[in-house]
């Protein structure tokens, strides 16, 4: 019974398959463990990890770590590099499926053709890839132009936006107080000097009363965005 390990993840790969082997010496107690590096895996290793049994040994659980180390290729490009422990696991593959045995082959960054080909030998699969983290957003200019135009529904329309595309309200806030200073500093067309303080005080108040009430900062934005017109 084979048990693939694998995945761009290499750390969470490799946790993942001794974790796994850990509780399966766990469970059965009487499982005669064995770990093969890519060094160690030879015809007569392999044969041994399929077929090994006897009167005092009943069952092994046997991980083979990384044996494709030298051999990986981009993307789902056919290994190319004659790698001895590759081309064993390769020309063992129907015999360790078919044993009785646990057979772990933990091998991070797997090509995809290998991988199909051990998937489709293997008793599971266990796929472990890195998430892509999402783009950085940059300087939030259409939130802070709306607020500087006093385009009140432009301005809701960006919030929304932007709390939708996963930004904090906080950082929503703090954009927003620092174009008020801004226009208090700077002066913008549509708002006097009078109505640009009133603007800065109004959401410091803002943030303060959704600290001390426990209101949803994000509503609270949306209901700013839409009053300020009578700022």
């Amino acid at each position: 019974m084979i048990y693939l390990f694998h995945g761009s993840d290499t750390d969470t790969a490799r946790k993942k398959a001794f974790a796994w082997v850990a509780a399966a010496r766990a469970k059965e107690p009487q499982l005669v463990y064995a770990r093969l590096a890519a060094s160690d895996v030879s015809d007569a290793a392999l044969t041994e990890a399929a077929g090994a049994g006897g009167l005092f040994v009943k069952r092994l659980l046997v991980l083979i770590d990384d044996p494709y180390a030298k051999t990986k290729a981009a993307d789902d490009v056919e290994d190319t590099v004659d790698d001895a422990s590759a081309t064993g696991i390769d020309a063992h593959i129907d015999a360790l499926a078919a044993s009785d045995n646990a057979i772990v082959i933990l091998a991070p960054g797997l090509t995809i053709a290998r991988a199909k080909k051990i998937t489709a030998k293997a008793t599971k699969e266990y796929k472990f890839d890195r998430v892509a983290a999402a783009p950085a957003r940059g300087f939030n200019s259409a939130l802070v132009n709306a607020l500087a135009s006093r385009d009140a529904g432009k301005l809701w329309l960006e919030v929304v936006r932007a709390i939708r595309a996963g930004d904090a309200p906080e950082m929503l806030h703090g954009l927003l107080h620092w174009k008020a200073r801004d226009i208090m500093e700077k002066g913008a067309r549509a708002w006097p000097s009078t109505e640009a303080r009133a603007l800065s005080l109004k959401l410091i108040m803002l943030l303060g009363d959704a600290r001390r009430t426990g209101t949803d900062l994000a509503l609270a934005l949306e209901r700013f965005a839409l009053s300020i017109r009578g700022v």
